[in-house]
């Protein structure tokens, strides 16, 4: 695990992989709000690390990076964006993700790090299908 700033950690022992990509989310102000990232397989893409710094919580920033992120993926036409989450089902299933079994996931996700050893047994693991997506 790394802490990318104090008192935020994020699981990134794979931040050299070639399908990992994580951005630092800023106000117009270059004030820190975050991080979050996708790792992509194909025409799907794994929601990653997202994390909204302590000052900021509650008002709507970890929203707001997701959002960025799907625009991210749709730009990408990726068909759905994959996660798992220990803490945050509610979260995440008021931003439309729903829950899904492990053998609805693509394969390549499975396989990733993330997914694979990096992420506790207990996570949830949930989908949001994008419209617009490769066909």
């Amino acid at each position: 695990m790394h802490e990318l700033v104090r008192g935020v950690a994020v699981e990134a022992d794979d931040l050299g992989d070639p399908y990992v990509l994580l951005w630092r989310f800023e106000t117009y102000e270059d004030v820190p709000v975050g991080f979050g990232g996708l790792e992509i397989y194909g025409d799907d893409a794994l929601l990653r690390s997202v994390v909204t710094l302590p000052p900021l919580r509650q008002v709507g920033m970890g929203a707001a990076i997701v959002a960025a992120l799907e625009a991210e993926a749709h730009a990408r036409r990726l068909r759905a964006i994959y996660l798992l989450t220990a803490s945050d089902r509610e979260f995440f299933a008021r931003l439309g993700y729903a829950p899904c079994t492990l053998g609805d996931v693509p394969e390549g996700i499975r396989q990733s790090r993330q997914f694979a050893a990096l992420c506790p047994p207990t996570a949830t693991v949930m989908v949001k299908r994008l419209s617009g997506g490769r066909a």
